[in-house]
């Protein structure tokens, strides 16, 4: 089936730098921060104790750097950095505006209006974003579509009709994109490069079971679309094959709970929560639900293994450069009190070593709250004893630095407590330099 709706606006669409690294924000100013390993953070601020906005960290020692923060709307969130790190997009959850950040002069570079509220947002390009937005008004359609920015212009230049969109996930390359849709058994396939001429823009493809997210292949040939199931409404948790050069779906692989993943070689990590049989066997807890991680071998296309973690909406992950899983997310069964260590202290935080062979426990870490965001940094030669690769996590509205050697709070003469201390509630996180 195939459909293509567009706002006339979207025939303006003429320069996008879909495949190169495009135009982007242009400035010779150095940054402030005089840093050359930063990390942003993006802080919403609930009192009068601290401005909104992006915080600067030095991702060497942990410290905040001796810079403004940088301002990005009254309640700055979700961010998407481009490939190049020169652009980040800040999500600002109290106007629905995009505003965008130059890393380069750490400055605000322009702003955005969104139709309504989004969760998924990327910036393949450093001149183009894509954000999701499954309430936004169509004349003709029912709401929902995948907004295209023109970032060098500060301009919404297509509106591509996708009722409820509510996740969209790039290829390698940026030229194909997948869009996810609340109650929806179909995925949307979105060629930007065709957005301009007389071909369809989008395709729909049948035959899935509440799709919410998907991997590609590193080649990009290949999508491997996770079916939330019964999660979401639907019947049956599974990874499904998508061939990009003919969007032939494959066989289903039967899953525990599926609605997020990551790719590592040839194995597929999936995550989520089951509607039914969730116990939390094996661990010690009061948590009465838990989640899963599945493991699949995509050369069989098996699951190898099974793995209990903590429960809620999965929707953050990411895996540190010596192979420890981190897995995140919200509205999961908080236990305790981590201010207050009396007993069991229990969040939405797993974490899981991939590099020992046959392991099938997760860490839990004792820490409460949502998990917003995760970035892995690694630091070879770093002086601080155990700090060469950390993860950071935004859990909780909070900052923490987890030693991956470990896979615990690092603690060192620059953050006895593992936590940098920012007096807004942390959201997400993002390396703007290569470490």
């Amino acid at each position: 089936m195939k459909k293509s709706a567009l706002l006339p606006v979207a025939l303006a669409l003429t320069s996008f730098g879909f495949v190169g690294c495009g135009g982007g924000k242009k400035s010779t100013a150095k940054p402030l921060s005089g840093l050359t390993t930063r990390v942003f953070a993006s802080q919403s601020v609930s009192s009068l104790t601290a401005s909104p906005g992006l915080v600067i960290v030095n991702g060497l020692t942990d410290t905040l750097a001796r810079a403004p923060v940088i301002g990005a709307g009254t309640s700055p969130g979700l961010m998407a950095i481009s490939p190049q790190r020169l652009i980040v997009m800040v999500f600002d959850s109290a106007t629905n505006n995009v505003d965008i950040v130059d890393t380069k002069t750490e400055s605000l570079a322009g702003t955005i209006s969104l139709p309504g509220p989004t969760t998924s947002m990327i910036a393949p390009t450093n001149s183009v974003g894509y954000a999701a937005v499954p309430g936004a008004p169509l004349i003709g359609s029912s709401p929902g579509a995948l907004e295209v920015m023109d970032l060098p212009n500060d301009v919404i230049s297509a509106s591509i009709s996708v009722p409820s969109a509510q996740t969209v996930v790039s290829n390698p390359s940026g030229t194909e994109l997948l869009v996810f849709s609340n109650d929806s058994d179909a995925v949307t396939v979105v060629s930007p490069l065709f957005v301009n001429t007389s071909s369809p823009v989008t395709t729909t493809v049948p035959g899935f079971d509440r799709p919410a997210y998907a991997v590609f292949s590193s080649d990009g040939s290949t999508a491997y679309v996770l079916n939330c199931g019964a999660e979401c409404g639907g019947t049956q948790a599974s990874v499904q094959t998508l061939s990009m050069a003919t969007l032939a779906v494959g066989t289903p692989v039967p899953v525990d709970a599926a609605t997020i993943g990551l790719l590592s070689g040839s194995t597929l990590y999936v995550a989520g929560t089951p509607a039914t049989k969730n116990a939390c066997t094996g661990q010690t807890t009061a948590a009465t639900t838990c989640g899963r991680l599945d493991i699949v071998n995509l050369g069989s296309m098996t699951v190898t293994g099974r793995v209990v973690i903590t429960d809620g909406y999965h929707d953050r992950i990411d895996i540190s450069n010596d192979g420890q899983l981190f897995i995140g997310s919200h509205t999961c069964t908080n236990i305790g009190n981590v201010n207050n260590i009396t007993g069991e202290v229990r969040g939405c935080l797993s974490i899981f070593d991939t590099t020992t062979p046959g392991n099938t426990t997760a860490i839990i870490p004792p820490d409460n709250g949502d998990v917003t965001g995760f970035q892995t940094i690694s630091r070879p030669g770093a002086t601080n004893v155990g700090s060469d690769s950390v993860e950071y996590v935004a859990e909780g509205g909070n900052l923490r630095v987890y030693n991956t050697l470990t896979d615990t709070l690092l603690l060192d003469q620059f953050i006895e407590t593992g936590t940098i201390t920012i007096a807004g509630q942390i959201i997400d996180v993002k390396a703007v330099d290569f470490f």
